[in-house]
Formats: C-alpha cells, sequence, structure tokens
C-alpha cells in the first residue's frame, strides 16, 4: 500500500513539473508571438493562457484561444496538485491584480512572484452586473421619486435568468522590465522603464519600491505627470506620500507636455518639493531657469499642481512711464468657494500713488453668473499745482479721487424670466483714457466681460455712462420688459444746461395676435416711462401705440400687406431745479399712420460646374412700400428722446435685396450664406420737398466668400451734390495657420444731413423723413488690426486707432511675439497722445496671468 502510494505521488510530481515547465514556456511563446505583431510593449494578455492573481494566488483559465483547449488537462490538474485554493471575487469591493510578462516564476515560501520581460501589472476593480432593460426602468423612476427599488427582478414564465460573465474595470496598470512581488506584504520592486498609470498621474521612474495596499512608494531618477494640468514634476528621488502627493528631492517642475529626454523651455528647480493633498505644489530654494540656466532665486515658492481655482499670488506687472512713473502690481487670487472668487490689485504708481483694485466673480450656473471690478485712486498728478500735466495731456479734470467701478449680471430664472445689470460708473472722463493698459485697464476689461457676458462698455471717451438693469419676461407671442436707466454724467462742458435723464422705471409691453379666424393681425407697443433728472423737465410719459395688419391678395407671385395704426401718448410734466414749463402740466398728442408694402420673392439656382455637383442660389427680392403719416404740432410736448418728436411723413420707397447662398451638394445639405446687396431710395411726397423729393441712395453690401472671413459696407449718397453722407467699412479675416486682419473705416457728415429728407431708421414706427438726423455727427477714422505668423514660433502683431478728421493717433501698438511650447514672451510698443512706453511680457503655460515687465520709452 505504502509502495502503492509513493508511486501515484511519484507520478503526479513528474507530471506537475513537466506542466510547470510547458506551460510557463508556453506562456513566454504566446508572449512573443504576440510581440512579433505590436512594436511596442504588450498590454495586458487576458486571453493567454495564464494569468496569475496575486491576492487569490490563482490561475485564471481564459479559453480565447484553440492552444489553451489541447492543454485543459494539464491545466486541471496543475490547478488541483500545486495550488492551496481557488478564489473568487463575490463583491463589488473586491480587487485583483493581474500579471502578465515574458517569463513569471511563482514561489511558496515565501509567497511572491518574479515577472520578467515585459511586465503588466493590472489592478482590475470588479463591476457589478448590467440591469436589464426593467431593472435599469425601474431604478431610474425610483432616483426620480425618491423611493427605494427592489434589488430583486420579477419574473414571469416568458422571463429567464441568464449568469453573466464578471465586468472588470482597469485602474492602476504598473509596467517594468522586471518586477518581484511579496504577496505577504502586498509590495512590489520594480525595475527598468518602471511606469505607473492610474486616473490622475502617470510616473516614469528607473526604479522603485511600490506598496500596492497603500499606493505609496519611493521611485528614483522619477517623472510625474498630473494629467489635470500637463504638470511635470522630475527628481532624483521621488516618494509618493499618498493618492495624490508627493515628495522629490533634487527636482523641478513645468506645467506643459515635454517630449522624452527634452530639456524644458522654463522650469522651476528646487531642493525640495512637496505636492500636498490640497493641488499645491511647495518649492524650497526654488530657482527660475530659463533652457536650465537660472534665472531667479526665491527660498519659497507655491505652485498650482491642479487644474481648478487656487488661492495664491499672481504673476506681478511691473511697469515704468514718463507719466506713471514706476508702477507695481502684485495680485492676490481668492478662491472663496467652488462658485466665488476675489481677486486684489495692489497696484502703486510712484507719480500718482496707491491704486487698490478687486474683482469678485460668482458663478452659478451657465447662465446665472456675475462680475464686478473696482478701482480707486487718490492721484498726486491732479494737484493744481502740477502744470506740466495739463498742459501736456489736454487732460481737464480736477478731481483727485479717481475711480471706476463696473460690472456685469445675467441671470435667466424659470419661466422665461430673464434679468441682465450693467453697471459703469467713472470719476471723470480722462481715467480710462489714462488707464487703458493692464489688467485693470479700459481695454483688457471691456474684451473680458465682451468675451464673458456678449456685451461690453461704451466707448471710453463717452461722457454720460449708461447703468441698467433689465427684467424681461416673454410669452410665446407677447413679452414685457422692466428696466431702469441710472446715468453716471461726467461732462465738462460749463454750458451744458440739463442734466441726463433717468428712467425710474421703464416698461415696455409688445405683442402680436391674430384676430379670431381672420386673417388681422392686431401688434401693439405700450410704454411707460418715468424720466427723472436733478435739473431741467421730466415727468411721466405713457405711449400706446396699437395697429391692425392684414395681407392683400393681390395675385399668385405678389406678397403685400397693409397696415394701420393710432398712436396716443400723454405725459406728467415737473420741472426740476430753476427750470420753469410754460406749456401744459399734462400734454396729449394722438397720431395715426398708414403703412403699404408691395413686393416678390424671385429664386433663381446656378449651377457652378458641369456636373452641377455644386451650386448657389439667387433670391432677388424688389419692393415698393408707402409711408403715411400727417403732421402734427407737437410744439408744446416736452423733449425726452426720438418718440416726442415724430416727423410727419408722405413718401414711397423703393428698393431691392439681394441674396446668395451657395451650396456643395445638389442636395443642398450643406452650404452658406455667401452675400447680400441691398438698395433702396425713398420719393418724399410733401410740398415742403418738391423741390428736392428724392432722399440719398442707400447701398448695403455683405459678403463672406469663406468661412472665416466677413465684409460689410454700407454708404449713403446724396443725389443733389451732397456727394457721399456717409459709409462704413467693417471687414475681419482670420486662418488656421493665426494670421488674421481687421479693418473698421467710418465717415460721416452732419452738415450734409441737416435739410436734407434723409432715410434715418428702417423703421416706420418712427418717421424715417426726418429733417435732422439724430445721434451722428461728423466721423471720420479708421481703426486696423493686423496679426502674421512669421514663422512656426514667431508672430508680429499691429494695432492703429486714427482720428483722420483730427490728424490724430489715438492708439498705436506693435507687438514682436515669441511662442514656443509652454510659454511666450511680447515686445509690445504702446503709444497714446502725452505717453509712450515698452512692455515686456512673459507668459508661461497654466501659470496665473502673464509676468509682465513695462518699460518707458524715449
Amino acid at each position: 500500500m505504502i509502495k502503492y502510494s509513493l508511486t501515484v505521488y511519484l507520478f503526479f510530481f513528474i507530471i506537475q513539473i513537466i506542466q510547470r515547465f510547458y506551460i510557463v514556456q508556453y506562456h513566454r511563446l504566446t508572449i512573443r508571438s504576440d510581440k512579433r505583431q505590436q512594436s511596442d510593449r504588450p498590454e495586458v494578455q487576458y486571453n493567454s493562457c495564464s494569468s496569475f492573481s496575486s491576492k487569490e494566488f490563482t490561475v485564471t483559465k481564459l479559453f480565447t484561444t484553440r492552444y489553451c483547449a489541447s492543454h485543459l488537462l494539464g491545466l486541471t490538474s496543475l490547478i488541483a496538485l500545486s495550488l492551496p485554493s481557488i478564489g473568487i471575487a463575490k463583491t463589488v469591493a473586491t480587487e485583483e491584480w493581474q500579471i502578465a510578462a515574458d517569463k513569471i516564476t511563482r514561489y511558496e515560501d515565501p509567497k511572491s512572484i518574479i515577472a520578467e520581460g515585459n511586465v503588466v501589472l493590472t489592478k482590475r476593480e470588479l463591476l457589478p452586473p448590467e440591469l436589464s432593460k426593467k431593472q435599469e426602468k425601474n431604478k431610474q423612476w425610483g432616483e426620480l421619486l425618491e423611493e427605494p427599488t427592489s434589488s430583486k427582478e420579477e419574473t414571469t414564465g416568458q422571463t429567464l435568468k441568464k449568469d453573466t460573465p464578471p465586468r472588470y474595470e482597469n485602474r492602476v496598470t504598473i509596467l517594468a522590465d522586471w518586477i518581484a512581488y511579496d504577496v505577504d506584504r502586498g509590495s512590489i520592486k520594480a525595475r527598468g522603464h518602471v511606469n505607473i498609470k492610474d486616473a490622475n498621474d502617470e510616473i516614469a521612474a528607473a526604479e522603485g519600491v511600490v506598496d500596492l495596499n497603500k499606493e505609496t512608494g519611493t521611485f528614483t531618477d522619477a517623472t510625474i505627470l498630473r494629467k489635470s494640468l500637463d504638470l511635470h514634476l522630475e527628481g532624483k528621488t521621488v516618494e509618493k506620500t499618498g493618492s495624490n502627493t508627493y515628495h522629490i528631492e533634487n527636482g523641478w517642475v513645468i506645467t506643459c507636455k515635454l517630449k522624452n529626454n527634452e530639456t524644458p523651455p522654463w522650469s522651476f528647480a528646487s531642493t525640495d518639493t512637496t505636492v500636498t493633498e490640497g493641488g499645491y505644489a511647495v518649492l524650497k530654494n526654488a530657482t527660475f531657469r530659463i533652457k536650465d540656466v537660472p534665472v531667479l532665486y526665491t527660498p519659497w515658492m507655491l505652485v498650482p499642481a491642479k487644474n481648478k481655482r487656487q488661492t495664491g499670488l499672481m504673476f506681478p506687472e511691473i511697469s515704468s512711464s514718463t507719466r506713471n512713473g514706476f508702477g507695481l502690481d502684485v495680485p492676490l487670487f481668492l478662491n472663496v468657494s467652488d462658485s466665488t472668487d476675489l481677486t486684489l490689485f495692489p497696484e502703486y504708481y510712484a507719480n500718482r500713488g496707491v491704486m487698490p483694485g478687486m474683482e469678485f466673480r460668482y458663478v452659478l450656473g451657465e447662465a446665472q453668473k456675475g462680475t464686478f471690478m473696482g478701482s480707486f485712486l487718490q492721484d498726486k498728478l491732479s494737484d493744481p499745482s502740477e502744470i506740466d500735466y495739463y498742459q501736456e495731456t489736454g487732460y481737464k479734470h480736477s478731481n483727485a479721487d479717481r475711480y471706476w467701478f463696473r460690472g456685469k449680471i445675467d441671470h435667466d430664472l424659470p419661466s422665461d424670466l430673464y434679468t441682465r445689470i450693467d453697471l459703469d460708473i467713472v470719476s471723470d472722463r480722462d481715467y480710462l483714457t489714462e488707464f487703458n493698459t493692464g489688467f485693470t485697464g479700459y481695454t483688457e476689461t471691456n474684451n473680458r466681460f465682451l468675451s464673458m457676458y456678449g456685451r461690453n462698455f461704451q466707448e471710453r471717451t463717452a461722457d454720460q455712462r449708461v447703468n441698467t438693469a433689465k427684467v424681461l419676461k416673454v410669452w410665446d407671442s407677447m413679452s414685457l420688459e422692466t428696466n431702469l436707466r441710472a446715468i453716471n454724467d461726467v461732462r465738462i462742458d460749463p454750458n451744458t444746461p440739463y442734466t441726463p435723464l433717468w428712467k425710474l422705471p421703464g416698461l415696455d409691453f409688445t405683442g402680436s395676435l391674430p384676430v379670431a379666424n381672420t386673417p388681422l393681425t392686431v401688434d401693439w407697443n405700450a410704454d411707460y416711462v418715468n424720466y427723472w433728472r436733478d435739473f431741467g423737465v421730466s415727468g411721466q410719459r405713457v405711449d400706446l401705440f396699437p395697429r391692425l395688419s392684414t395681407p392683400i391678395p393681390l395675385g399668385t407671385y405678389l406678397e403685400s400687406r397693409a397696415e394701420v395704426g393710432m398712436r396716443n401718448t400723454s405725459y406728467v410734466v415737473q420741472a426740476n431745479g430753476d427750470e420753469d414749463w410754460n406749456n401744459d402740466d399734462t400734454p396729449n398728442r394722438t397720431l395715426f399712420n398708414l403703412h403699404g408694402e408691395i413686393g416678390t420673392t424671385l429664386l433663381k439656382n446656378f449651377g457652378l460646374n458641369e456636373k452641377e455637383d455644386s451650386n448657389w442660389n439667387h433670391r432677388l427680392r424688389p419692393y415698393v412700400q408707402y409711408d403715411y403719416l400727417p403732421k402734427t404740432n407737437q410744439d408744446d410736448l416736452p423733449i425726452f428722446d426720438q418718440v416726442d418728436r415724430i416727423q410727419d411723413s408722405n413718401a414711397i420707397t423703393y428698393g431691392v435685396n439681394n441674396f446668395f447662398e451657395i451650396f456643395n451638394d445638389t442636395k443642398k445639405k450643406s452650404g452658406h450664406d455667401y452675400g447680400y446687396f441691398k438698395v433702396w431710395e425713398s420719393y418724399d411726397l410733401r410740398q415742403e420737398y418738391s423741390d428736392r423729393p428724392l432722399t440719398p441712395v442707400s447701398l448695403k453690401l455683405g459678403w463672406t466668400p469663406v468661412n472665416n472671413f466677413v465684409l460689410s459696407y454700407q454708404t449713403n449718397i446724396g443725389i443733389y451734390g451732397e456727394g457721399v453722407v456717409l459709409y462704413s467699412i467693417d471687414s475681419i479675416y482670420s486662418n488656421s495657420r493665426g494670421d488674421s486682419l481687421g479693418v473698421d473705416y467710418r465717415y460721416s457728415s452732419a452738415d450734409k444731413i441737416i435739410g436734407s429728407p434723409f432715410n434715418s431708421a428702417d423703421s416706420y414706427y418712427i418717421s424715417p423723413f426726418s429733417n435732422y438726423y439724430k445721434g451722428i455727427g461728423d466721423i471720420h477714422e479708421i481703426n486696423v488690426f493686423v496679426k502674421a505668423k512669421i514663422i512656426d514660433t514667431i508672430s508680429a502683431a499691429y494695432k492703429i486707432e486714427h482720428s483722420l478728421s483730427q490728424s490724430q493717433t489715438i492708439i498705436q501698438d506693435i507687438s514682436l511675439i515669441y511662442h514656443p511650447a509652454c510659454w511666450s514672451v511680447e515686445l509690445r510698443s504702446n503709444y497714446t497722445p502725452g505717453d509712450q512706453g515698452i512692455m515686456l511680457l512673459f507668459n508661461l503655460a497654466n501659470i496665473g496671468n502673464p509676468l509682465g515687465v513695462n518699460l518707458a520709452g524715449n
């Protein structure tokens, strides 16, 4: 019996040795076969014949190839005789490490695994089984109704429950040339091209020791890439102290991606670096380096180490100006909460004094946000004894306390309710011209608000700064707007008799509704305004303007419409200050108007080639319209705005509109608006214009030959010797290379407009045939912006704002920009009347504001 037992034992022992050797060798052949098909390191081979599980110390059998099937008996014997137990993950939290390599050797005492050649160690998490459609639906309703859902799915006679294979998700992957895995301690030693990847970071090192349970370790000659910010940290010795924390000795930091063995264009080097849980890299004995050459030194430095807003100092702005003297601004960013932040700007100018500033922002949602900024300066140059300052600049303000407070709020509320608030309060009209550059200057602020809110501020020379608050409620065919308007008056003309009008408040109710089952439509405008001013005539006004319109069936190819309206305007007038009002305190005005229009639309399709795989459409719309509004005496009415002086009209307007659209296929699924051309003129039937009945000919052109180029042109030409009354050209071009060109040219002559029947508006609600044209004066200016990419890393830019009527350049900027990977430097020359400077700007990738040095010019 003993002899028989020994014989059986010896037999199975020999079989075990042969099978172990065979499986290891076969595993090596399988991996190498895969390597012939892949040039890079092989990934985890879940379809190989053997895959060792460290925690459960099992061999997982995956029958995915015909070779594995032929050795089923050998693998089964190996599992039965050589392994102490077989474990299978039974809970969601169970995790297991999978090893794949060219050669794998297992030792029993102590329990360990040695893997050599293209080692891939993967930590996998077992996922819960997929829910059936019915279970998923019940779960969604349960979450929505906040009700508990049953963990068991109800079954019927037609419902069959089937087992599904387990699902895994890779959490951590470790690559190396050689790994020794201590099973009992749960740690590994790795050598040669060590690479560790998880959801947040990637570590590359020459060698390292890793605690798999705590996910910590120590590495030699290591590089860390934070995926959230493209942050590189490199050191001679790197210790991973937690899931996202590190300690680095003799290392450096750079906030952008680098290629292997690439010298960083700039970096922060330090003898000791700690990456904290809060997302900061704390550097001791830090030096700022350019191409590994130390430039600046600081004993302590803080660098953001994650892509999230964090409290800290931003890069300073250093300047020197012939007018301001030496200047310094070191912004401090405060991360108040996940939805709010505050930036402080302690600006200082040697010739002016301290100018503190702040910016507060909040975002509660995509359409619920607000920004407020403010700056204050007790200006030493505003002292009346500084005569040269006023003579050289032409400024006329006399106040020493100077400030600019601005802000915008957007809030879209439920039930189609919209809120918009705009604030713009400045101490004097010279402030925005003098403080035009820098982060808190007018240009940068104006562009930033335009980008964030889609609307900017008035021109910096405007002397009546408008502040508004609007609430709009929208229905299907009606809208109600409540608005408040306050004017920041910074006019310096002593002959101005009246202060600006405020709206406290204004209501505007508009809508359009069909009349029962008839073709008639009722349109209306109902406005109420309470005008207030400190000095001058103010009062309340109610303006009601209902209109009844209907189409007129004149033929199949004619589009026609007729409209009649009645307008009633009532006032309650009040005089403020020393102003006297000698007319009726409650005047009233009633007007009626007639409007008719006849037109037609012609459409023609043209092929661009013989195959007709591309074509373009031309829509031609000639039209004639008539407007009549009888003459009414309005001299007893106050003048608040254009509604109070509506001119009579009796004119025929005729014109042609052309629209062009290009398609790239015959089915017209892809295309774009190519351009438009409009021309119109009016014939005035009023007796006083019998000798000059024709208005100027108006032309308007728009051209978009490609998606990145837009050109618009408009002009009005008088036919009684006035010549060109006004014209404007706006164009902008950009391409994928980084080149861009913008041209803005405007001209108008108020002298030529006054006294002529000029078509000032397309809307017939206010007569377009006024003998004066409000809101336009003598303008003759050109603005040009050009940016060109000279080579891949060098660009040049030029910007000029020039007044041709005054023969004066308002702003001129010339820039040369060097922008390699991860950083850029810009040399800029800036000119404004009375001042000229040179600015040098450094911009480091993902590191706060640009580092600015502004040097005075000669």
